[in-house]
């Protein structure tokens, strides 16, 4: 017997009617607890991202938020990307490799210390401080003549706090229809992490709430699994 193709196939929760994870897909509600339930799980199983490399170097991010990033990279064309905590230097390189690609961008990657080796490209330039040092910001602010339209993602310390004065340190510098990206707002409680204490997430309520012009854009969450709900934050 040939098998029906995958495209023709009924939804899952026809499939498989009476299992327990058949009658959650059947609601948008159910398929929230079991996305919210695998964030969790996949956030607990250290090997699965803190092992992914891209071309040898770590980076600490789901697949599917790379490929957002990789999206909206195409889309808004910044100049200029800020990445703060480097780390390894693998997202740095991942988004280096992109602007290759799209013959157009640089990355600054920010962190208190730079771990060698690092990677090296033509687009990738390292800047050594906080990411809320007024010496880094001005740095920043500096690349960005008439015109040039900077893309941010926050990565570095994760204390509501933190993330707080990164908001407002690098908010203003973004351009219009460009995006501002919080990583890790999943962390205490959403759904990992519990008990991380105020984090990404609440730092991110409290700069929308202040009337910052920003917008969470949650269709950039249609893969169902991100580290970043409610983080992709587009200047209005």
């Amino acid at each position: 017997m040939t098998e029906q193709p995958f495209a023709q196939q009924p939804p899952l929760w026809r499939r498989f009617p009476s299992t327990l994870t058949g009658r959650l897909l059947r609601t948008a509600r159910g398929r929230n607890l079991l996305a919210r339930a695998f964030n969790r799980a996949y956030y607990e199983s250290a090997g699965a991202w803190k092992e992914s490399r891209w071309l040898r170097f770590t980076s600490l991010q789901t697949p599917q938020d790379l490929w957002v990033c990789q999206e909206i990279l195409v889309e808004t064309r910044p100049d200029v990307i800020v990445e703060t905590g480097t780390f390894e230097g693998g997202t740095a390189l991942y988004l280096a490799t992109i602007c290759d690609a799209l013959r157009h961008g640089q990355v600054l990657s920010v962190d208190v210390r730079h771990l060698e080796p690092m990677p090296r490209h033509p687009r990738i330039e390292y800047l050594t401080g906080s990411s809320i040092d007024p010496r880094i910001v001005d740095e920043v602010r500096s690349r960005l003549g008439a015109g040039r339209r900077l893309m941010a993602m926050l990565d570095s310390d994760h204390s509501r706090d933190h993330v707080l004065a990164e908001l407002h340190a690098y908010g203003p510098l973004i351009a219009e229809g460009c995006y501002l990206i919080v990583a890790d707002t999943n962390i205490n409680g959403h759904p990992a992490a519990p008990h991380w204490g105020p984090g990404p997430m609440e730092a991110v309520e409290e700069f929308l709430a202040a009337g910052a012009p920003f917008a969470a854009d949650r269709s950039r969450e249609k893969f169902l699994l991100t580290f970043n709900p409610q983080g992709f934050l587009r200047r209005l």
